[in-house]
């Protein structure tokens, strides 16, 4: 069973750490609608578990809520990234399902 579908195009950015994580900022109306649908079912961290697809990447993951940012923010895996060749600065075209 999937909740809520949502697509949006956002900027790839790194996280700037002892790693090097990237990730995407959700859009604010979308990230206010998923904190108001599914917030109160959210794991550890307030993390939602979504799916997620970018070109012909398909994975599953967790958004999780960044306070600094205002919204969440959806992890890019390494191989995900070297797959549709993004790299931080880049857009990416997002489908994302919440998961049930």
């Amino acid at each position: 069973m999937a909740g809520s579908r949502y697509s949006f195009t956002a900027e790839v950015w790194e996280h700037q750490g002892e790693a090097a994580w990237h990730f995407v900022s959700l859009p604010e109306d979308i990230a206010d609608e998923i904190e108001e649908r599914y917030a109160h079912r959210a794991g550890g961290f307030g993390a939602v578990r979504v799916h997620v697809v970018i070109g012909k990447s398909r994975w599953s993951t967790s958004l999780f809520p960044d306070k600094s940012r205002a919204t969440y923010v959806l992890p890019v895996k390494k191989v995900v990234r070297a797959a549709e060749g993004l790299a931080a600065g880049s857009a990416a075209r997002i489908e994302l399902i919440v998961a049930l």
